[in-house]
């Protein structure tokens, strides 16, 4: 049976890419770049880029949030600083805080019946403002950012750091859920604990990975939890 539910923060939880373009827009806006939807789209790849090599340790957490925006600016031929960049959607970002359809409902049914914690790979300053923003606080037993656990999922410390504050902590009564292959499930794995992949855009599923739950949407997780009754 589970009893300890490991959330996702971006894209399981929070609607992050809503968040990001929302708050990209505002923050190139007073920096005064130019832009439109292709330049907050190329952002987005790069930022995507740059936080899977924070994954795999090929760059630290200061070389992906000043990188991508001084890559940004390189490849759209903008001169601007990128600490300043940086900075400036940082601030914006923290402000922004829009759900995942169902997710609401989800942790109002599920935080009288389970341990829910998040894990998250953001920047503990930004999260911590969204997760107050959005009224997160009071769904969860804990709130773990890879910032200040001091290493980032997939990396199997980041779980045994975790797994440390858990009282009474059965792998087996545990599973995390999450959008990402790379960090949520490749993470989960490493652990030793049961995984269920978020996957609403239906991308296919890895035959290389051994994920015990894939999922479309958030009401979905109601009848894995069941199964595991």
């Amino acid at each position: 049976m589970i009893k300890n539910i490991l959330l996702d923060l971006d894209d399981t939880i929070l609607d992050f890419k809503k968040c990001e373009h929302v708050a990209l827009d505002k923050a190139l806006t007073v920096l005064g770049v130019p832009h439109d939807e292709s330049t907050i789209k190329l952002y987005s790849k790069i930022n995507d880029l740059h936080w899977k090599k924070l994954e795999t340790g090929e760059l630290t957490r200061n070389q992906v949030l000043l990188g991508r925006f001084e890559m940004l600016f390189e490849k759209i031929g903008v001169q601007c600083s990128g600490q300043k960049a940086w900075e400036t959607y940082e601030e914006m970002l923290s402000n922004q805080y829009f759900f995942v359809a169902g997710a609401v409902e989800l942790l109002e049914n599920l935080k009288d019946k389970y341990n829910l914690y998040i894990v998250s790979n953001g920047t503990a300053s930004v999260q911590d403002r969204r997760i107050a923003g959005a009224h997160l606080d009071k769904y969860f037993k804990k709130i773990f950012i890879s910032q200040r656990v001091g290493i980032n999922k997939p990396d199997i410390r980041f779980f045994e750091r975790c797994f440390a504050e858990i009282p009474n902590l059965n792998k087996d009564e545990t599973i995390i859920v999450g959008d990402s292959l790379s960090s949520d499930i490749q993470g989960g794995i490493n652990a030793g604990i049961k995984t269920c992949w978020y996957n609403p855009h239906n991308l296919t599923t890895p035959d290389n990975m051994k994920i015990n739950y894939v999922i479309g949407n958030l009401e979905e997780l109601y009848d894995v939890l069941k199964k595991e009754k």
